[in-house]
């Protein structure tokens, strides 16, 4: 009889419990919203760089160990030789190897 008793009391409180568990009044979490706010000069990252139509800054922004005097080099070549033909026409650029071709090949294009 007590063993009856007991679980009678246990239900009883569980019972209560989850009703006041769902009756209690929702309050708002403060969780931090991330700022919907973007850059609009920030390129997207599925933008590819143009060889012929991007300026040194762009390069140098762009592109992957790319600084301020490769970029101006690209530049100067592309003045001198006109527009490239293809991507692989920059490992003629001096300073540009094959390492840097291939770590931005994905984000070049030639137009």
């Amino acid at each position: 009889m007590r063993t009856g008793y007991f679980y009678s009391l246990i239900f009883a409180f569980l019972t209560s419990a989850s009703i006041a568990a769902i009756a209690a009044p929702v309050s708002p979490s403060e969780t931090t919203k991330a700022p919907l706010l973007m850059d609009a000069a920030a390129p997207s990252q599925s933008a590819k760089v143009d060889l012929n139509g991007a300026d040194a800054a762009t390069l140098q922004k762009e592109l992957a160990g790319v600084g301020e005097a490769k970029a101006q080099a690209i530049v100067a070549y592309r003045d001198i030789n006109g527009p490239f033909a293809s991507v692989d026409e920059l490992l003629e650029v001096k300073g540009i190897g094959k390492a840097i071709l291939d770590r931005n090949r994905e984000k070049l294009e030639v137009n």
